[in-house]
């Protein structure tokens, strides 16, 4: 019996070894939920919803898709299981799409203001170097930028972000261990201003012991910038490691309480099992996914491309 029917989505070779670990627990769970049917019933519909419970979609999300799934079996009166990888990647793409997850990233050259992309996410979570792959991605399409070392708090965090700023040769502008973080986005905001910079990606401090605290730096830090950069910053970047599951899914209630998340990178997905983790907090939070990580490379950070990301998730 064949598990998967056509899909025009587009193929990543990169995503698709990306997400290898995801897509090889999908499959087998899968076949198990529809082991010994022909016909899409209920209980294959419940097989599914465990299936996409265990790679971390989300309670909420989860049964928004069986939902959907439910609808199209009604109105098509018959759905075989050759047809349910099909209607099933259609239903998460349309999901995505509600939240503009995937609308894409050009990279293209900035034209006009600097543009400010100030990024936050608790330690650990791969903030820092996705800071820097994003920085080598604008710099190869032909922008200048400039690199804010904010997150003060932590030594090795000004350290580590300095070496990506070696590595990727572009500009960073820190100070000490401890100085106020909404200083140094001061200063990086006005050399990208002065020097006509196209891109400006400020890091912050990953920590969330306290959420008051953090709601008021963040805050502190967008006002100064606003003084330099009506508007900035344009982009409030949460970074979340996807292999940590439903701890992101924290993660990201703790963010978009304290400040206006309005993008997500997911890192680490090449390490996990539980990539549908994308797609529940994509759909929990309404905030659209833009970036995913899926190695160590610097070309292992991409845009978000939900076609692309669905498809290899269930091919």
């Amino acid at each position: 019996m064949a598990l998967f029917g056509l899909f025009n989505g587009k193929k990543d070779a990169g995503v698709d070894k990306g997400l290898e670990k995801t897509r090889e627990s999908v499959f087998q769970k899968l076949s198990r939920a529809i082991v010994g049917k022909s016909k899409v019933d209920d209980e294959v519909l419940d097989n599914l919803e465990e299936v996409l419970l265990s790679s971390d979609v989300g309670v909420e999300t989860t049964l928004r898709i069986i939902r959907r799934l439910e609808q199209r079996v009604e109105r098509d009166k018959y759905v075989g299981t050759a047809e349910l990888n099909k209607i099933l990647k259609e239903e998460i793409v349309a999901l995505l799409e509600e939240n503009a997850s995937g609308d894409g990233e050009t990279f293209a050259p900035r034209e006009g203001d600097t543009r400010v992309i100030m990024v936050v996410g608790v330690n650990g979570v791969g903030k820092t170097t996705t800071i820097g792959k994003l920085a080598y991605k604008f710099k190869e399409a032909g922008n200048t930028v400039v690199l804010g070392a904010a997150d003060t708090f932590r030594a090795a965090a000004v350290e580590q972000l300095v070496a990506w700023a070696e590595r990727v040769d572009v500009p960073v502008v820190k100070q000490g261990t401890g100085a106020d973080p909404a200083s140094v986005a001061y200063d990086t905001l006005c050399k990208a201003k002065a020097d006509g910079t196209g891109i400006a990606i400020i890091d912050t401090a990953g920590r969330l012991h306290n959420k008051v605290n953090l709601m008021n730096e963040l805050t502190k830090i967008k006002r100064v910038m606003q003084k330099v950069i009506p508007g900035a910053p344009h982009e409030v970047l949460l970074v979340l490691d996807g292999s940590t599951g439903q701890n992101a899914y924290e993660q990201a209630r703790q963010f978009s309480l304290a400040t206006e998340v309005n993008a997500l990178a997911i890192t680490k997905l090449d390490g996990t099992a539980k990539g549908g983790v994308v797609i529940g907090i994509s759909d929990q939070f309404k905030i659209p996914v833009k970036y995913i990580g899926i190695g160590e490379k610097m070309e292992d950070l991409r845009p978000f491309d939900r076609e692309a990301f669905v498809g290899s998730l269930l091919d």
